[in-house]
């Protein structure tokens, strides 16, 4: 029998193309933003094709939701990092 439902990979690429007119009308420095915000996704879609979700959109925003989040940890270590460099130069 056929599938129903499309493979995720490629269902994921037609949601990504779907938002191009959105891309077409961010600002040139934008865009390389949005290309960043959809690699998320594609690091993600193995993830995703087990989720189950129906809508894809869905699997975007979580996909953008976790790098992010990796991202603001990894900053955040980084500035305790940097604050304890400076209290230790400061009791010295």
């Amino acid at each position: 029998m056929g599938r129903t439902v499309p493979s995720f990979r490629p269902a994921l690429e037609h949601e990504i193309e779907s938002w191009k007119d959105f891309k077409r009308a961010l600002r040139p420095e934008e865009r390389r933003f949005f290309d960043k915000l959809m690699n998320y996704a594609r690091i993600h879609a193995d993830a995703g094709s087990l989720a189950g979700r129906p809508i894809l959109s869905e699997i975007l925003f979580i996909s953008f939701a976790i790098e992010q989040e990796k991202k603001i940890e990894l900053l955040e270590s980084r500035i305790t990092e940097l604050e304890e460099e400076i209290s230790n130069k400061i009791e010295s």
